[in-house]
């Protein structure tokens, strides 16, 4: 512990461009990792905030909402397995809307949910959704920006149908779009006009829908599996994973945070690794006058775990500023648990890249180190 602070506070200018180093590098890490865990939130938060754990989609369908049609009759097979009350029918649909009177354009997702079901999302602002309410829609409260406001009458652009907006919700997004909850009825009333428009005709072509949610444990799962042939059971993180762009965008931000780690132990280590060398001869006239090799190790070793603390310390509170600091709209999370991981997977990969210094200072020979002050 001496020695270590002792060389930090003599070689100062040394070490601290070392500790500026490591801490851009660290901030840069935990800050590309809050965007990671922010846009794979904004992409899927209205499916990551039902309280879910399957969900029935039509087999075939790649896990995706979009892709699936599961009819209303397995909807009585589910409830006669799990439970009444453990089943809700979803329906997903990626459209554009108008606001009446305006040039408004969004792209939102209609979320068909049952009214005073428990997919339906808290309201923070308005009504919610009841079994008496028709042609209202509950909106995430993002599309204020754009000038939504609770009356607004929303216009599908593809069906021409209309509805009033009831009420808001907050981080309620799919695909990056911000979701739109209508009740189960006026899904059916959509389903209708769409497949009339498309010159579509059944007569079941209105009770169908995107998926059912179910909430329940493992062998009813399996049951409602064996029971329902033409559907296939989805884990919540498996439809998570399955909305478009979200795999491809996590894994690239995934492999950015992967290589950042692997450069600033490369960065480090090579940092040491030449200041170690620079220091052979002092390190041998300290094993010469009887210093114990693991005591030198462990000073080399506190001194990485000082600068790195030291940096991780300042970056997380710049972390914090900036992240206080970001507009509402920026898609930026970064909670304790993923703080905490982050910085302890920053440590272990600065002990790591310290470890070719450490393995220098074992190998120094005494006397070749004497040998060399004194020619």
């Amino acid at each position: 512990m001496y020695l270590a602070i002792r060389e930090i506070r003599f070689a100062k200018v040394r070490y601290s461009l070392i500790a500026a180093i490591m801490l851009l590098v660290a901030f840069l890490v935990l800050f590309v990792t809050g965007l990671a865990q922010g846009l794979a939130y904004d992409n899927a938060a209205s499916i990551e905030n039902m309280n879910a754990t399957h969900f029935v989609m039509e087999k075939d369908s790649n896990h995706r909402f979009t892709r699936s049609q599961i009819k209303e009759q397995a909807l009585t097979q589910a409830e006669a397995i799990v439970g009444e009350n453990n089943v809700q029918p979803l329906g997903v649909r990626m459209t554009t809307v108008t606001a009446k009177a305006a040039s408004l354009k969004l792209d939102v997702t209609l979320l068909a949910v049952k009214p005073e079901g428990w997919l339906l999302p808290s309201v923070i602002e308005g009504n919610t959704l009841t079994v008496k309410s028709e042609g209202q829609v509950l909106v995430d409260d993002k599309l204020k920006d754009s000038g939504i406001r609770i009356g607004t009458v929303i216009v599908d652009q593809t069906s021409g149908m209309k509805w009033t907006v009831s009420g808001f919700v907050t981080q309620q997004s799919f695909s990056h779009s911000p979701a739109v909850f209508l009740s189960d009825r006026d899904w059916q009333q959509l389903q209708l006009v769409s497949a009339t428009r498309q010159g579509v005709s059944g007569t079941d072509t209105d009770k169908a829908y995107s998926a059912f949610a179910i909430h329940s444990d493992k062998a009813q799962v399996e049951r409602l599996a064996a029971a329902l042939p033409d559907a296939e059971i989805v884990t919540k993180s498996a439809a998570v994973s399955a909305i478009p762009g979200y795999k491809e965008e996590q894994g690239s931000l995934k492999m950015m945070i992967a290589f950042l780690f692997v450069i600033s132990a490369f960065v480090l280590a090579v940092f040491f690794y030449v200041i170690t060398i620079q220091k052979s001869s002092q390190f041998g006239i300290l094993k010469a006058i009887g210093t114990r090799t693991t005591y030198l190790l462990l000073s080399v070793t506190l001194q990485v775990l000082l600068l790195c603390a030291g940096s991780l310390m300042i970056s997380v509170l710049l972390v914090l500023g900036v992240k206080a600091l970001l507009p509402s709209g920026m898609p930026f999370q970064l909670d304790a648990f993923t703080l905490a991981v982050s910085c302890g997977a920053f440590l272990v990969m600065s002990l790591a890249g310290s470890l070719f210094s450490v393995w220098k200072v074992a190998r120094i020979d005494a006397l070749d180190a004497i040998g060399r002050t004194a020619a």
